[in-house]
């Protein structure tokens, strides 16, 4: 059967699936709209968690970054997993007794206001939006390639999917979905991995098969290949790094904290019955995030050999299909600088700036380019990171039921997350705007109908995002965990630990943190993208690191204001003991 049969499907199938699971798990009150009825299993919490969590850019963008930034893409690897363990034992369960539907319930209550709870909400949507643009990115390359369509079609027809079962299903329809999600997902990507692994080294377990040595008789271990191979192209060695040590910290402490702050993670630990079951569910959302985040590294490096090995210094009229499958995608272009027809792989850019096509085919059967190619470097070809993962069993030539099944994978782990993030911005709109705020006295139905309202909304609006986005998948969504780090993650944080910070205080630092991390990354990326170097950096820290200053300046505004305001009531110094006290834990209220 031919590949793309295969992969219409598999892709058609898993479609199928989580449509019918949505279906059949359709919200019918509030209570299941927002938290799943608040009885979701453990175990299957994990799995459904592990898949909201692991995005498109686990799947699709991280393993990329890593092949093509080495030592320095580790930081993607510890940030998001150690901010993890953090978020399992510093926030999940105490969040999870405090029993409520969303993080501006928490924040709103803690603080005894409507204003702090309209500012979460602000700082929520701020940050949802920012990492769904990635998501509906990756999955308009998954279909733009895959599926044959462009991108931006392939964005519209991923909205399509998302709305069916978010919208109907709500968290109970997600829940489910989600836990069929992460087994396509994790399937799809260790299956290319094991592949992959043994044809590289002869070791089928990738972890291992990172430590071994290449089967090419050389007797060299795969990274000594890659750094030797790398440097004779005039790149860097793969194992040493280029960021600087302070930059390196940030990013990673940006990533791990905003993890911590992630609204549409915390959001699935008010769904177990109790608060000792939302530890049970950290803790198996590690374990089935830990077999796609170790297996990551290997992908990477893998991905790298395999990529050098089939372009560098071939023949363009006899470059292998999936170079010209993904060049009909806009995501690898070749440019021949000095006309000999060889396609030339070295360090420093093709082009200048993201290449642009005009329509045409040059002397050598190439898509014309329309922009002019760079002079600074010999390089010849520009790819898209994004697409590595999704190009490896193409470019590794296995079989084309793999190349299918990654299809499934990536659109699977780029929907499962969406949808996540979805049902947060239109829980926190009807939810904590509606019906806290503005309109306390709207019926349960009415409320259900403007969280499906706002869902539908905020599908239109993330898939404009997916369409014209800030960046590249994982870069994008590291921003979004900037912005968690610097708004939401202290006033949970003091809100959970504190019995002192008042309201005025946690306002005045989710405000300080948000706009000052919002205008550095805005500056940066948007506004005066030629200055974003080290050396216009604010202490030499990228804008993917920023968060930390800015949860920084959060926690300093917040007890300074804290200081010279009024204290919180009372009823709020006991609500606090109540949250952290253990005993009784099992008992959390109910909602």
């Amino acid at each position: 059967m031919e590949t793309q049969t295969l992969i219409y499907i598999f892709v058609g199938l898993s479609f199928a699936l989580y449509i019918g699971i949505a279906i059949w798990s359709r919200a019918g009150s509030t209570k299941e709209f927002y938290v799943a009825g608040g009885g979701v299993n453990p175990v299957v919490n994990g799995m459904a968690t592990a898949a909201d969590w692991m995005s498109a850019a686990s799947f699709i963008s991280m393993a990329g970054i890593i092949a093509f930034s080495g030592y320095d893409g580790s930081v993607y690897l510890m940030g998001w997993t150690g901010g993890y363990v953090m978020l399992a034992l510093l926030l999940a369960p105490y969040l999870r007794k405090f029993g409520q539907f969303t993080v501006p319930d928490f924040i709103g209550t803690r603080y005894y206001s409507s204003a702090a709870r309209v500012v979460a909400v602000i700082c929520l949507i701020f940050i949802s939006f920012t990492y769904i643009a990635g998501q509906m990115r990756g999955v308009g390359i998954v279909f733009s390639r895959f599926l044959d369509v462009p991108i931006d079609l392939g964005v519209i027809i991923g909205m399509g999917i998302v709305f069916i079962y978010a919208v109907m299903g709500g968290m109970k329809g997600i829940t489910y979905t989600q836990v069929a999600q992460y087994c396509v997902l994790i399937f799809a990507y260790m299956v290319p991995a094991f592949f992959i692994s043994f044809l590289v080294t002869g070791n089928a377990i990738p972890q291992i098969g990172l430590g071994s040595t290449v089967n090419d008789g050389s007797g060299l271990y795969v990274l000594q290949k890659l750094d030797l191979v790398l440097q004779d192209l005039g790149f860097g060695a793969y194992t040493d790094g280029s960021k600087s040590m302070v930059d390196v910290f940030c990013i990673t402490a940006a990533l791990m904290i905003g993890t911590a702050g992630l609204p549409h993670v915390i959001v699935r630990f008010f769904t177990v019955p109790k608060a000792s079951d939302a530890r049970k569910s950290a803790g198996w959302a590690l374990v089935f995030i830990a077999l796609l985040y170790t297996t990551a590294p290997a992908v990477g490096a893998f991905a790298r050999i395999n990529f050098i090995e089939t372009i560098n210094e071939q023949d363009y009229s006899e470059a292998p299909a999936w170079f010209k499958n993904w060049e009909a995608n806009d995501l690898i272009a070749w440019s021949d600088k000095n006309g000999d027809g060889k396609m030339s792989y070295r360090a420093g850019d093709a082009f200048e700036g993201k290449p642009e096509f005009t329509g045409t085919t040059g002397a050598s059967g190439e898509r014309s380019i329309a922009n002019m190619p760079s002079t600074d470097s010999d390089n010849e070809i520009y790819v898209d990171r994004d697409i590595m993962v999704l190009a490896n069993p193409e470019i590794a030539r296995l079989p084309g039921w793999v190349i299918a099944l990654v299809a499934a994978g990536g659109l699977a782990a780029a929907l499962s997350t969406a949808a996540g993030l979805l049902l947060v911005i239109s829980s926190s709109i009807s939810h904590d705007l509606l019906k806290s705020t503005f309109r306390p006295q709207i019926t349960e139905k009415g409320e259900l109908m403007a969280a499906r309202i706002a869902a539908t909304a905020a599908i239109v609006v993330a898939g404009y995002l997916g369409i014209y986005p800030p960046g590249w998948v994982a870069q994008v969504v590291a921003f979004a965990f900037g912005l968690a780090a610097a708004s939401l993650f202290p006033a949970i944080f003091m809100g959970i630990f504190s019995k002192t910070m008042n309201r005025e205080g946690a306002i005045a630092g989710m405000v300080t943190g948000l706009l000052f991390t919002f205008a550095y990354i805005a500056w940066f990326k948007l506004l005066s993208p030629e200055t974003n170097n080290a050396a216009h950096w604010l202490l030499g820290i990228s804008p993917e690191g920023i968060g930390v200053v800015g949860m920084l300046l959060n926690f300093a505004v917040a007890i300074a204001i804290s200081r010279v305001t009024a204290s919180p009531p009372v009823e709020i110094s006991r609500l606090v003991n109540s949250i952290r006290v253990p005993r009784g834990a099992g008992d959390a209220p109910t909602h």
